[in-house]
């Protein structure tokens, strides 16, 4: 599985980066994060909406999943079944979304294939990619029957 990780925004040195490299190091999937410029000379919807043109992009012609704070809740092993299920119809790539600071513009959130929610908490956009690292490499081992995942 070859999964397309879209951000707004770049990731520096830090704990934060040093914690993705070694989920993605363990992983056997090819997880690529695709960084976007934000853009610091828009504000409000506009900005939302440049955000989203280069987010649908980078996604274009693969299966989208967004992130979002209005999205389902899964479990891990449901979010490893999602995988499965697009394993199982053919797609060997997909691509995942994380918006800017002020959200997702509806656009990609109709475009996307499933919208999805680490919770009701509102977490900053860089944990967000640690834990997004994380529960790829879970989902990875869960399909693989590692005992990495306890339920």
């Amino acid at each position: 599985m070859k999964i397309k990780v879209i951000c707004i925004g770049s990731l520096k040195k830090s704990p934060e980066l040093d914690l993705i490299q070694e989920y993605l190091k363990r992983s056997k999937w090819k997880i690529d994060f695709k960084e976007l410029p934000s853009r610091s000379d828009l504000s409000g919807e506009t900005l939302k909406e440049a955000e989203a043109r280069a987010i649908l992009d980078q996604a274009q012609g693969l299966p989208l999943i967004a992130l979002d704070e209005r999205g389902d809740v899964p479990s891990s092993r449901q979010f490893a079944q999602l995988f499965q299920d697009m394993q199982n119809k053919g797609h060997s790539q997909v691509a995942i979304c994380i918006g800017g600071a002020d959200g997702l513009h509806e656009s990609v959130r109709t475009q996307a294939q499933l919208i999805i929610s680490f919770g009701r908490l509102t977490w900053p956009h860089m944990l967000v990619r640690v834990l997004l690292a994380e529960q790829l490499y879970r989902a990875q081992q869960i399909l693989a029957g590692h005992p990495y995942h306890r339920d």
